[in-house]
């Protein structure tokens, strides 16, 4: 079997190699080299990183130019295979391979379309998640889906639940493929009933709001990335908050008031309006991450305020 694979982030790369190591990878395709860091120098994509290392051929473009379109009939695959290749793909590309286009998203459709199915879920507080193989269509993430795989979402930061579904993807994509190509996979339309949205995920969302519950408030932290940081003000200082739990009832802190913040026992804890979060790692502007005990080290005062970043 010959596949055209389009994918960008580490989330594709599992889908990648698993196609590798059981079919022929004719083509990978991916969006170009881009600045992903802090370092400002521009670095290739997690996919072209994997490809170029198992030896498959890269096709780097933002949008279907008539050379990509090209290169994609030229490639004579099977099957196309997406994994959050970022762009939009024309009627030409979905009908090009004899058995379509499919794709691993990172929701169990209908729940979470579009473009932040991780971060929302963890956001909403669902218990689980997973993947789902679906047909490309017209919409954005409406096509039938012939299989899903699910996985618990509490206590997980989006990047781990990110690694999780990546890999619970690729394997499902490769289980299902040959019946996709022989079209006996079996389809399942979406129940346009139970549809929700997951929008791109804004950076006012994720700041850390005293007014919010305990539990909202660490969701945005395990939910946060380096695009949308959870972030407060602490002490009178903006931080990046990196890790941060439910306070346990065996805790040295029993009481605190929304807004307050604590130090006891080495430990930093912050009340919210329903009870109170300790905060395990941060990252202060201007300084490196440090655990709670580093940062209380070099406080001062051991009570104070805290607040949302304005």
């Amino acid at each position: 079997m010959r596949v055209v694979f389009m994918g960008t982030p580490a989330f594709a790369v599992p889908s990648l190699r698993a196609l590798d190591a059981a079919f022929d990878v004719a083509l990978v395709v991916t969006r170009p080299d881009a600045v992903r860091s802090r370092g400002k120098k521009l670095e290739p994509s997690p996919v072209k990183e994997a490809a170029l290392e198992l030896g498959l051929p890269v096709l780097e473009t933002a949008r279907m130019t008539p050379e990509a379109l090209e290169a994609l009939r030229a490639a004579q695959a099977d099957v196309f295979c997406v994994a959050a290749y970022g762009c939009i793909l024309p009627n030409e590309v979905l009908t090009m391979a004899p058995a379509g286009c499919v794709n691993v998203h990172a929701s169990l459709l209908p729940r979470w379309r579009g473009a932040a199915p991780i971060q929302r879920c963890i956001l909403a507080g669902d218990a689980e998640t997973g993947v789902s193989i679906m047909r490309i269509g017209q919409g954005v993430d409406t096509g039938d889906y012939c299989a899903q795989a699910s996985c618990s979402v509490p206590g997980k930061t989006a990047d781990e639940l990110t690694a999780e579904l990546g890999q619970l993807g690729g394997d499902l994509l490769v289980k299902m493929l040959p019946s996709i190509v022989d079209g006996t996979a079996p389809w399942t339309a979406q129940d346009e009933s139970l549809v929700t949205h997951a929008a791109k995920i804004s950076k006012a969302e994720m700041r850390l709001d005293p007014a919010a519950s305990a539990r909202d408030n660490v969701r945005r932290v395990l939910a946060s990335s380096d695009a949308a940081p959870a972030r407060c003000v602490v002490a009178g200082k903006a931080a990046r908050i990196l890790s941060a739990q439910e306070a346990l009832a065996s805790s040295s802190i029993s009481n605190l008031d929304a807004g307050a913040f604590a130090i006891h026992d080495k430990r930093l804890y912050m009340g919210c309006s329903d009870g109170i979060i300790e905060v395990l790692e941060l990252k202060p502007d201007g300084k490196r991450a440090m655990d709670a005990a580093s940062w209380a080290a070099g406080q001062r005062e051991r009570e104070g305020s805290w607040e949302t970043l304005s």
